[in-house]
């Protein structure tokens, strides 16, 4: 093929844009451009000539149809070793154009604003861009499509190495992303449009993702994997951050991460930590301070801690890394990290990974929550909501002192696989940590009985040990600390059962939804055993 004669150049992000333009001019390119991208580059003592002047027809309607005209299009699709049109192309007075530089209207950047209308979203949906993207890419046999500045440098060298023009590997590899990227903006304007519809009316569900970074594995060693960020997430979230130290994020590392921020964000607000193994949070709590919170949560489960990802509310500072001290986690995801903290923890491992987020931490957003199955995906709204009412069902009423810890325990509780059990107890005043977890179950009685009970019986003789059990019987002490802890159920107790274990484990309260048919069995126990209950009106499943 010939070098590239004629290159189109119409960008709304203008990054080296400039710099582009002057070397191909220098490489004898003749530049047609358009609005803001033409004047740039004319200011910048850049030949260039205006669309308007190779088609023959002014832009028009604030600039709404510009390159939007046969001459733009003819030249971009004409296949060049065809007579036939490269005849008509010459019957018309039209002339080839050999690259296409274009970057989108900014939708994702106008969507992203809090004050954004409906209008001001729909006047940056680029029209014409696309259309000339589309054009050159299907005729990428011949023409070289550029749609990401990060390509610039590339292109040009590709054209010094071949006589001015571009090999046609390399042109299919920057086609074939023109469909990537158009598809991404299509989808996220769908999506966009569509939760605009009147409720009740189905929604269009469209995911189009671009610039995926190869992982090294997938969650096994013999499973291929890639990570995609959707561009239009605004909340704090484990795609958009900065990794400011350690190895590479692994796919196990991106699922624990995400569930270890989507947890901690539910105690937005006040110094709090989750701590993930296996996307459960093994360690969950509130505190003083963030180390006291950090303390608290790994004393739910020391042994899972181990190789953790732990997500917190609050800048990291050098207390809570000295508290890491001889504890080895795989990450630690934080607004941000006092100088201090990160000095340190970066001398004491080369390969934690220590992850800046890129939003404010806060409480999450409204959205989907998507699951894809063979052949096919789930779309449910996010579970944002913990309880429905707070309904004391027993003969002894909930106390309200408890509730705020019950709250806590929900909250946890959320992101917690079913069948879901925890066991949250006060351990200095105002301030909550998880005692025992059962998790996973394929039936509640033993997320009670074998799980979470036998999990806080570990972590009583713990405390027992480091206390000297103020000289107390080992049981009785035991007794003492789960007469005050609070049982929380992801969903209802199908059968009494659950009751009476956690009775004879001396528990005394207990939040779960209700909605069984077995609902009065249920409360008749608790009647029976002297336990407080309240029901939610809420289940949180989570599979």
């Amino acid at each position: 093929m010939s070098g590239v004669k004629r290159a189109i150049i119409s960008v709304s992000d203008k990054t080296g844009v400039v710099a582009f333009a002057r070397a191909l001019a220098d490489l004898g390119v003749e530049l047609l451009s358009t609005g803001g991208t033409a004047r740039a580059i004319r200011e910048a003592g850049i030949a260039v000539k205006d669309i308007s002047e190779f088609t023959g027809f002014p832009e028009m309607m604030d600039g709404r149809v510009k390159t939007l005209h046969p001459r733009v299009h003819a030249g971009l699709l004409c296949l060049r070793d065809s007579e036939d049109h490269m005849n008509q192309m010459k019957e018309q007075g039209m002339t080839p154009i050999d690259l296409v530089c274009v970057n989108l209207y900014p939708f994702e950047a106008t969507i992203a604003k809090s004050d954004v209308t409906l209008e001001e979203a729909i006047e940056n949906i680029d029209i014409g861009g696309p259309t000339m993207l589309r054009s050159a890419a299907k005729n990428m046999k011949y023409v070289t499509v550029v749609t990401n500045p990060d390509d610039y440098d590339r292109v040009i060298a590709e054209m010094k190495a071949n006589d001015g023009a571009t090999t046609e590997a390399f042109r299919f590899e920057l086609g074939q992303k023109v469909y990537a990227r158009t598809a991404e903006y299509d989808a996220m304007i769908a999506r966009y449009l569509g939760q605009r519809l009147p409720e009740g009316a189905p929604q269009p569900f469209v995911i189009a993702c671009t610039g995926g970074v190869t992982l090294r594995y997938g969650e096994n060693p013999h499973q291929q994997a890639r990570f995609y960020k959707n561009a239009a997430a605004t909340e704090a979230c484990i795609a958009h951050t900065e990794v400011l130290h350690g190895k590479e994020m692994s796919f196990n590392n991106y699922v624990d991460g995400n569930g270890a921020l989507e947890a901690v964000k539910e105690l937005s607000g006040e110094a709090g930590v989750a701590i993930i193994k296996h996307t459960n949070p093994c360690g969950y709590a509130t505190g003083k301070t963030l180390s006291d919170a950090l303390e608290a949560a790994w004393a739910g489960d020391p042994v899972s801690a181990f190789g953790s990802v732990i997500a917190v509310t609050q800048p990291v500072d050098l207390a809570f890394a000295e508290t890491l001290k001889g504890r080895f986690v795989e990450a630690i995801i934080a607004p941000d990290f006092d100088a201090e903290a990160l000095d340190y923890l970066m001398s004491k491992s080369k390969n934690i990974r220590l992850l800046k987020l890129e939003q404010s931490m806060g409480r999450a957003g409204s959205g989907m929550d998507v699951k894809q199955i063979n052949g096919g995906w789930l779309v449910q709204d996010r579970d944002m909501e913990l309880i429905a009412q707070f309904e004391s069902v027993t003969k002894i009423p909930f106390p309200e002192e408890k509730r705020a810890l019950a709250e806590f325990g929900m909250k946890g509780c959320k992101h917690v696989k079913s069948n879901a059990i925890l066991l949250v107890r006060e351990y200095a005043p105002g301030f909550y940590s998880v005692l025992g977890m059962g998790a996973g179950q394929p039936n509640r009685v033993d997320a009670v009985r074998k799980l979470a009970i036998a999990k806080a019986r570990e972590n009583v003789a713990l405390l027992y040990a480091e206390e000297a059990g103020y000289q107390q019987d080992p049981e009785a002490f035991f007794k003492k600390i789960m007469n005050e802890t609070v049982l929380i159920s992801d969903a209802f107790f199908p059968f009494a059962d659950n009751i009476e274990f956690a009775a004879e484990a001396g528990i005394r309260y207990i939040l779960e939804p209700g909605g069984s048919v077995r609902d009065d069995e249920v409360i008749a126990a608790a009647d029976e055993k002297g336990i407080a209950m309240v029901f939610t009106g809420m289940r949180h499943f989570k599979h």
